[in-house]
């Protein structure tokens, strides 16, 4: 099996329909992802396969059981070469997508992708979670907050539950950990407004590595307080 099978075959898996114009801006992101990675430190992962499994194919994950639908509004948080939000749109081109990152280097890499695979509907935002979480442009304005590896659970959660309105969706890309990561977040789940839906598994073709996705309800409105100032959340989480 080809490498573009291997990402056809597991997006499909992910009940998407998936067309040549979508897998030829996957393989076109691969190479810009490749070509800046020699400027700037992206990703530490490059081969055409890895790239697709591990980078794509997990953020294209994010949809399983159906808690995100083209058309919703989502905001990724700490998104860096754009997961896992791009790969979400490229396969649900009606999303309204927030790309927050605290580098701009990274937000001018986002925007070329964004450019050359012709995504609209796009809006960058450089700064930090802390900050904009505050603002009340952005902040409960999101359907969906999302973040892959960023920080621990409970620091994650301040940094993405102010975005998301009542009655939308908190969902979180995790590693092996997530349980333990789980139990130490009762406090910030209680305190930001949230409450704990469900862990799902996720099976990537070819790899052993065990990925979860936690999924949170934003079930009443986040205090005032949070996010607090830029550095707090990562120094004193709530835990």
């Amino acid at each position: 099996m080809t490498n573009i099978e291997l990402l056809k075959n597991g997006i499909e898996g992910f009940n998407i329909i998936i067309n040549e114009s979508m897998l030829e801006k996957f393989k076109k992101y691969r190479e810009i992802l490749v070509d800046w990675n020699q400027k700037m430190n992206l990703t530490g992962i490059e081969d055409e396969k890895e790239v697709y499994v591990k980078h794509f194919l997990d953020s294209i994950s994010a949809v399983k059981n159906g808690y995100i639908k083209n058309g919703m509004s989502i905001i990724d948080v700490g998104t860096g070469a754009g997961f896992p939000g791009l790969p979400l749109k490229i396969c649900l081109d009606d999303l309204e997508l927030t790309l927050l990152d605290s580098l701009n280097k990274r937000i001018n890499f986002l925007e070329e992708v964004s450019r050359e695979l012709e995504l609209a509907n796009i809006k960058f935002i450089h700064g930090r979670a802390e900050d904009f979480g505050k603002d009340e442009k952005y902040r409960e304005k999101y359907d969906i907050a999302t973040a892959r590896a960023v920080a621990g659970l409970p620091i994650l959660m301040e940094f993405c539950v102010p975005f998301v309105k009542v009655g939308g969706y908190f969902i979180c890309l995790k590693g092996p950990n997530a349980n333990l990561e789980l139990e130490e977040s009762q406090k910030a789940i209680d305190i930001l407004g949230l409450e704990f839906v469900e862990k799902i598994d996720v099976e990537l073709p070819e790899i052993d590595l065990n990925h979860n996705i936690l999924v949170f309800k934003k079930i009443k409105e986040t205090p005032v307080k949070y996010p607090r100032k830029a550095g707090k959340p990562a120094k004193n989480p709530i835990i």
